[in-house]
Protein backbone atom coordinates (compact mmCIF):
# COMPACT_ATOMS: atom_id res chain seq x y z
CA UNK A 1 0.00 0.00 0.00
CA UNK A 2 1.44 3.29 -1.11
CA UNK A 3 2.36 5.51 1.70
CA UNK A 4 1.39 9.30 1.75
CA UNK A 5 3.71 12.03 3.07
CA UNK A 6 3.45 15.54 3.51
CA UNK A 7 7.35 15.46 4.05
CA UNK A 8 9.00 16.79 1.54
CA UNK A 9 12.37 14.84 1.26
CA UNK A 10 15.96 17.07 1.24
CA UNK A 11 17.31 17.88 -2.48
CA UNK A 12 20.18 14.90 -1.92
CA UNK A 13 17.16 12.63 -0.43
CA UNK A 14 15.07 12.85 -4.10
CA UNK A 15 18.49 13.06 -6.03
CA UNK A 16 19.01 9.47 -4.28
CA UNK A 17 15.54 8.18 -5.11
CA UNK A 18 15.79 9.67 -8.71
CA UNK A 19 19.51 7.81 -9.04
CA UNK A 20 18.26 4.54 -7.22
CA UNK A 21 15.09 4.36 -9.62
CA UNK A 22 16.89 4.61 -12.71
CA UNK A 23 19.83 2.13 -12.05
CA UNK A 24 16.94 -0.26 -11.01
CA UNK A 25 15.20 0.18 -14.62
CA UNK A 26 17.82 -1.55 -15.89
CA UNK A 27 17.05 -4.50 -14.09
CA UNK A 28 16.92 -6.07 -9.95
CA UNK A 29 19.56 -5.37 -7.85
CA UNK A 30 20.89 -6.30 -4.07
CA UNK A 31 21.61 -3.42 -1.88
CA UNK A 32 25.55 -3.85 -2.15
CA UNK A 33 25.36 -4.08 -6.25
CA UNK A 34 22.70 -0.51 -5.84
CA UNK A 35 25.87 1.23 -3.34
CA UNK A 36 28.50 0.20 -6.10
CA UNK A 37 27.08 1.31 -8.73
CA UNK A 38 26.14 4.78 -7.17
CA UNK A 39 29.44 5.44 -5.64
CA UNK A 40 31.27 4.48 -8.69
CA UNK A 41 29.15 5.45 -11.79
CA UNK A 42 27.55 8.15 -9.96
CA UNK A 43 30.28 10.10 -8.30
CA UNK A 44 28.50 12.40 -5.94
CA UNK A 45 27.70 9.31 -3.75
CA UNK A 46 31.18 8.44 -3.10
CA UNK A 47 30.45 8.66 0.42
CA UNK A 48 27.13 7.12 0.62
CA UNK A 49 26.91 4.99 3.29
CA UNK A 50 24.56 2.35 4.25
CA UNK A 51 22.93 4.19 6.79
CA UNK A 52 21.70 6.33 4.27
CA UNK A 53 20.90 4.04 1.43
CA UNK A 54 18.99 1.64 3.12
CA UNK A 55 16.22 3.89 4.53
CA UNK A 56 15.82 5.42 1.13
CA UNK A 57 15.40 1.65 -0.10
CA UNK A 58 12.25 1.32 3.14
CA UNK A 59 10.79 4.10 1.96
CA UNK A 60 10.67 3.27 -1.90
CA UNK A 61 9.00 -0.42 -0.73
CA UNK A 62 6.67 1.82 1.64
CA UNK A 63 6.04 4.15 -1.46
CA UNK A 64 5.21 0.86 -4.07
CA UNK A 65 7.99 2.26 -6.36
CA UNK A 66 10.57 -0.58 -5.35
CA UNK A 67 9.92 -4.05 -4.58
CA UNK A 68 12.45 -6.19 -2.11
CA UNK A 69 12.73 -9.78 -2.02
CA UNK A 70 15.20 -11.78 -0.08
CA UNK A 71 16.46 -15.10 -1.26
CA UNK A 72 14.71 -18.53 -1.27
CA UNK A 73 17.77 -20.09 0.31
CA UNK A 74 19.13 -18.90 3.53
CA UNK A 75 22.26 -17.57 3.82
CA UNK A 76 25.40 -19.27 4.67
CA UNK A 77 26.26 -19.09 8.55
CA UNK A 78 27.31 -15.75 9.17
CA UNK A 79 26.27 -14.23 6.43
CA UNK A 80 23.41 -11.90 5.63
CA UNK A 81 20.67 -12.07 3.47
CA UNK A 82 21.14 -10.61 -0.24
CA UNK A 83 17.77 -8.71 -0.65
CA UNK A 84 17.15 -8.07 -4.03
CA UNK A 85 15.32 -4.80 -5.00
CA UNK A 86 13.42 -4.50 -8.25
CA UNK A 87 11.24 -1.64 -9.92
CA UNK A 88 7.48 -1.47 -9.76
CA UNK A 89 5.33 -0.42 -12.12
CA UNK A 90 4.54 2.81 -10.30
CA UNK A 91 8.31 2.75 -9.82
CA UNK A 92 8.80 3.05 -13.66
CA UNK A 93 5.46 5.87 -14.01
CA UNK A 94 7.65 7.60 -10.79
CA UNK A 95 10.92 7.74 -12.72
CA UNK A 96 9.55 8.80 -15.88
CA UNK A 97 7.84 11.70 -14.09
CA UNK A 98 11.34 12.57 -12.71
CA UNK A 99 13.03 12.31 -15.53
CA UNK A 100 10.65 14.63 -17.36
CA UNK A 101 11.59 17.25 -14.72
CA UNK A 102 13.69 20.02 -16.31
CA UNK A 103 13.98 23.01 -13.56
CA UNK A 104 16.86 24.86 -12.63
CA UNK A 105 17.24 22.45 -10.03
CA UNK A 106 18.55 20.03 -12.39
CA UNK A 107 21.20 22.80 -13.48
CA UNK A 108 23.26 22.46 -10.55
CA UNK A 109 26.35 20.29 -10.20
CA UNK A 110 25.38 17.10 -8.16
CA UNK A 111 22.15 16.93 -9.68
CA UNK A 112 23.01 18.05 -13.10
CA UNK A 113 25.36 14.68 -13.19
CA UNK A 114 23.14 12.40 -11.96
CA UNK A 115 20.53 13.63 -14.50
CA UNK A 116 22.97 13.26 -17.60
CA UNK A 117 23.62 9.83 -16.51
CA UNK A 118 20.17 9.07 -17.49
CA UNK A 119 19.75 11.29 -20.64
CA UNK A 120 19.56 8.00 -22.81
CA UNK A 121 16.23 7.85 -20.51
CA UNK A 122 15.20 11.79 -21.32
CA UNK A 123 13.57 13.05 -23.86
CA UNK A 124 15.78 15.21 -26.36
CA UNK A 125 13.49 18.73 -25.81
CA UNK A 126 14.07 18.19 -21.86
CA UNK A 127 17.59 17.17 -22.57
CA UNK A 128 18.01 20.16 -24.65
CA UNK A 129 16.07 22.51 -21.40
CA UNK A 130 18.60 21.00 -19.06
CA UNK A 131 21.92 21.48 -21.05
CA UNK A 132 20.93 24.86 -21.94
CA UNK A 133 20.13 25.84 -18.15
CA UNK A 134 23.54 24.17 -17.21
CA UNK A 135 25.22 25.54 -19.85
CA UNK A 136 23.70 29.57 -18.64
CA UNK A 137 24.34 28.35 -14.73
CA UNK A 138 28.08 27.71 -15.43
CA UNK A 139 28.40 31.48 -17.82
CA UNK A 140 26.86 33.20 -15.09
CA UNK A 141 29.62 31.19 -12.88
CA UNK A 142 31.99 32.20 -14.79
CA UNK A 143 31.02 36.00 -14.98
CA UNK A 144 31.41 35.92 -11.67
CA UNK A 145 34.81 34.47 -11.16
CA UNK A 146 35.92 36.57 -13.37
CA UNK A 147 35.02 39.73 -11.79
CA UNK A 148 36.10 38.82 -8.38
CA UNK A 149 39.72 37.93 -9.93
CA UNK A 150 39.79 41.24 -11.57
CA UNK A 151 38.52 43.07 -8.28
CA UNK A 152 41.44 41.46 -6.30
CA UNK A 153 43.71 40.19 -8.57
CA UNK A 154 46.75 42.29 -7.30
CA UNK A 155 45.81 41.46 -3.26
CA UNK A 156 45.84 37.08 -4.42
CA UNK A 157 49.23 35.30 -3.57
CA UNK A 158 50.05 33.09 -6.68
CA UNK A 159 48.32 29.89 -5.40
CA UNK A 160 44.90 32.18 -4.94
CA UNK A 161 45.72 33.04 -8.53
CA UNK A 162 46.63 29.51 -9.65
CA UNK A 163 43.35 28.56 -7.86
CA UNK A 164 41.22 31.16 -9.47
CA UNK A 165 42.50 30.32 -12.75
CA UNK A 166 41.72 26.95 -12.20
CA UNK A 167 38.04 27.47 -12.07
CA UNK A 168 37.82 29.81 -14.88
CA UNK A 169 39.53 26.96 -17.47
CA UNK A 170 37.59 24.16 -15.66
CA UNK A 171 33.72 26.44 -16.31
CA UNK A 172 35.22 27.55 -19.90
CA UNK A 173 35.91 24.00 -20.56
CA UNK A 174 32.58 22.50 -19.83
CA UNK A 175 30.77 25.89 -21.47
CA UNK A 176 32.34 24.41 -24.36
CA UNK A 177 31.38 21.10 -23.67
CA UNK A 178 27.88 22.14 -23.20
CA UNK A 179 27.64 24.04 -25.77
CA UNK A 180 29.07 21.21 -28.43
CA UNK A 181 26.07 18.60 -26.31
CA UNK A 182 23.46 21.45 -27.40
CA UNK A 183 24.63 21.80 -30.84
CA UNK A 184 24.64 17.98 -31.10
CA UNK A 185 20.84 17.69 -30.09
CA UNK A 186 19.76 20.59 -32.47
CA UNK A 187 21.17 18.78 -35.40
CA UNK A 188 19.44 15.71 -33.92
CA UNK A 189 16.20 16.93 -33.70
CA UNK A 190 13.79 16.99 -36.77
Amino acid sequence: MPRTTTNKPSRRAALLEFAILGLLHDGALHGYELRKRLTTALGIFRALSYGSLYPALRSLVEAGHITDTAPAEPPLAGKRARITYELTAEGKERFQDLVAQSGPDSWDDEDFDVRFAFFSRTEAQVRLRILEGRRSRLEERLANIREASQARRERMDAYTLALQQHGEDRAEREVRWLEELINAERRAQP
